[in-house]
């Protein structure tokens, strides 16, 4: 087959998803892009009015904060399991990672009514507790809350990427630290851990990126101190009905998820230098 005629194919299954793209996300965005700054004249009051708001700026901070705390927590957690699972048989490690599936068999809104009645006053954890005679918590209506269900959602995205990274590296490496004397745990933090900084920077990133953009979780399981930048979309949308404040907040998101990945594929580029 001639180069041409590949072009061709490759063109032909191209062409549907590229339409399907189009038509789902490329032509919303400029809706969206259009309704910030051309509704109902050219006007960058949308935006202006962002800068002048106390409640964005809180808002903006709050997500950022919640953002980096479920990335960082849902990397504490899902690294172990990586590891584990890295050092299963094949076979084995199959099954590892259906039961690592398993949260996406179920919608995350089911998954957070599911935790309102575990985190709940009267719910699962705090019943354990005074049954064991500790004093109960809030944990839910609250930043804890929050975290809980994100995390939850999110350690599925750190485990595959570390364990992808995982999978890669020299075994011959950890045998010559063996034969040279080296611990487990020595061996862990010299060579293991980084070795696997790639795969858990690309976890980071992943899990921030999407977090920027949580909707339910925050609004079922978070206070009024929780909000993030998409229940503020939601809030002008529904309650205030100021759609242009609404897409200008969508079009910082999307530049500040840009600019994040940017950064990122500079920071990469510069290892790669190195």
């Amino acid at each position: 087959m001639s180069e041409r005629s590949l072009d061709r194919s490759y063109a032909a299954f191209l062409t549907p998803v590229c339409l399907v793209m189009a038509a789902g996300f490329v032509v919303p965005l400029l809706f969206i892009f259009h309704q910030s700054a051309f509704v109902p004249t050219v006007s960058l009051d949308g935006f202006a009015s962002l800068a002048d708001s106390a409640l964005f700026f809180k808002v903006f901070v709050n997500t950022f904060e919640i953002s980096f705390s479920t990335s960082i927590v849902s990397i504490l957690l899902g690294y172990p399991v990586a590891l584990h699972v890295s050092r299963m048989p094949p076979r084995r490690r199959s099954y590892y990672l259906i039961l690592v599936l398993l949260p996406f068999w179920t919608s995350i809104l089911v998954k957070s009514y599911a935790f309102v009645i575990v985190l709940g006053d009267s719910g699962i954890l705090n019943s354990v507790l005074e049954f064991l005679g500790l004093p109960q918590g809030e944990f839910i209506f609250n930043r804890i809350g929050v975290l809980v269900g994100m995390t939850n959602f999110f350690i599925p995205f750190v485990v595959f990427p570390v364990l992808a990274n995982l999978l890669t590296h020299d075994q011959n490496l950890v045998r010559a630290a063996q034969i040279m004397g080296a611990s487990r745990m020595r061996i862990f933090w010299q060579i293991t851990l980084p070795l696997s900084l790639p795969g858990i920077l690309a976890s980071f990133v992943l899990t921030f990126v999407l977090s920027l953009g949580f909707f339910v979780t925050p609004a079922l399981l978070g206070g009024r101190h929780d909000m993030m930048l998409a229940n503020l979309i939601d809030f002008y949308t529904r309650e205030t009905l100021d759609w242009q404040a609404a897409a200008a907040i969508a079009v910082v998101l999307l530049a500040t998820t840009a600019l994040l990945l940017a950064m990122l594929r500079r920071v990469r580029g510069a290892q790669a230098l190195i």
